[in-house]
């Protein structure tokens, strides 16, 4: 009797023992596993592929049930119903784990493929265009693995009863789906919006957009809706099916280049070259403007002023915002200090003799108007 329960103890001590130095040796391996890797992308990319980030969690995971799958026929004897419940519960952690594993490896392929496409270089094009497609096509591979997952876990039942009872739910899910579809049809719309947007590009992350009136950059896009970055640091969130059903500006559809405008109203009086010359001499002056276009032109006339347009090209459209800005506060400032009677003015014409209409009546009782003095040179902002 003693010495069997000596030798249960001894059985029951050396499985723990064994357990304890597997979970050792792989958190070991772990570590410099992971260590080796790190270093390895460093050295090619110098900020890394994000491996440690997605993968070392699942793969911890993963080695820690392999040892318990290795430890587990080291138990001593215990009834089989919870054997089996072990092994079954362990079968179903490493296939979630493998699963976690596989949509860790969607990231970091994900990083592998981007971190040639910077949306901060000048020419971010190309960029914006592959980190677009990306995260649509992220979001359905993850989709698909979570599917495969949960028919692994399927898998792992040995009872035929848990198959039919999956069949059934699958054939339900399926009819549910079509009466979700049909009740849900602005989901469903903006999930094939979705995909009409990675294909056909109407917009791009990082895109500059003016939708409704507000001007801002697409900062996001999911599955249901784009979140649109104002320039005032608000957030406007937008259905995906607005972007395929309705108009909008794209600043950035090609090409960031842009040209913008600023407007001077000034007398008839002022010499027009000049103003022309003091254009160019002012954005050569300024890095914000691209060295592409630059003119000034007179575009309408009214009866006190002429209308000056100020044309100006940038590489993108908050350097051209900043740079009207400039145009029209360093214009301003020249006309003042050079010409200073060239703003717009209000002139008034003196009348040397009573118009007949007045005299006509005054002959009938009725008083005249006294002519208007001469104001000359009054300035009208």
């Amino acid at each position: 009797m003693l010495a069997a329960a000596l030798q249960f103890r001894h059985s029951w001590f050396t499985a723990i023992f064994v357990f304890c130095a597997f979970i050792v040796l792989a958190n070991l391996f772990h570590y410099v596993l992971f260590r080796i890797l790190k270093k390895k992308e460093e050295e090619k990319t110098g900020s890394g592929w994000g491996i440690k980030r997605y993968l070392s969690h699942p793969a911890r995971a993963i080695f820690l049930l392999t040892c318990a799958g290795f430890v587990l026929p080291l138990l001593p004897v215990i009834p089989p119903s919870l054997t089996d419940n072990i092994h079954q519960a362990l079968l179903m952690a490493m296939v979630v784990s493998l699963g976690w594993f596989a949509i860790g490896l969607v990231y970091v392929f994900q990083e592998f493929m981007l971190r040639r496409y910077d949306l901060n270089a000048a020419n971010n094009f190309r960029a914006r265009r592959v980190h677009t497609q990306f995260q649509l096509f992220r979001r359905i591979l993850i989709t698909f693995i979570v599917i495969i997952t949960i028919g692994g876990l399927l898998w792992t039942f040995n009872d035929p009863r848990i198959w039919h009872y999956g069949s059934g739910l699958l054939a339900s899910a399926g009819i549910a789906s079509l009466i979700l579809a049909t009740a849900a049809k602005s989901t469903v719309s903006n999930f094939l919006a979705g995909l009409q947007i990675a294909f056909t590009e109407p917009i791009r992350i990082d895109d500059v957009v003016v939708i409704q009136g507000e001007w801002g950059r697409i900062e996001e896009i999911n599955s249901a809706y784009v979140v649109v970055k104002i320039w005032d640091l608000r957030r406007l969130i937008v259905p995906l099916s607005y972007f395929i059903e309705n108009s909008f500006q794209n600043w950035t559809r090609q090409s960031s280049d842009i040209l913008g405008t600023s407007f001077l109203y000034v007398d008839y009086t002022v010499p027009v070259e000049e103003l022309r010359a003091e254009l160019n001499r002012i954005a050569s002056g300024s890095p914000l403007w691209d060295r592409k276009v630059c003119g000034l032109q007179v575009t309408n006339l009214s009866e006190r002023t002429m209308e000056l347009r100020c044309l100006v090209s940038s590489s993108d459209s908050s350097k051209n915002f900043d740079l009207r800005c400039l145009i029209r506060e360093a214009m301003i400032t020249y006309i003042r200090e050079n010409y200073p009677n060239a703003f717009p003015t209000t002139r008034f014409a003196a009348v040397s003799e009573i118009p007949v209409g007045l005299q006509q009546s005054a002959e009938f009782g009725m008083q005249p108007v006294p002519s208007a003095a001469m104001e000359s040179g009054h300035s009208r902002r």
